[in-house]
């Protein structure tokens, strides 16, 4: 778990990324799930949008992301996720 120290460090440091992932009408399927854990093990710290035509609730879209990816849910923002997960080979970033 991320105390509220940690996560104020993330919201910052991911408040400059663009979304690198999109939720649309299909919701979250496990080949997303899949590649948003290749992403976190890559960069650590991703945004993913969810557009307009998703039929799940955001908030549901998140739960089910933080449980597939095992990624620590630093905030949702409108309709951005912001998830974070420390990469066992690639680690970046230093946390307070």
């Amino acid at each position: 778990m991320l105390t509220g120290k940690q996560k104020r460090f993330l919201r910052a440091k991911a408040h400059h990324l663009n979304p690198i992932f999109q939720v649309g009408k299909g919701g979250v399927n496990e080949n997303m799930i899949k590649q948003i854990s290749e992403a976190l093990e890559a960069r650590e710290l991703i945004k993913v949008s969810i557009l307009q035509n998703c039929d799940e609730d955001k908030d549901m879209v998140a739960e089910a992301f933080v449980k597939g990816t095992k990624a620590n849910l630093v905030q949702i923002i409108g309709n951005i996720i912001v998830l974070y997960k420390e990469s066992k080979e690639n680690k970046q970033i230093q946390l307070p």
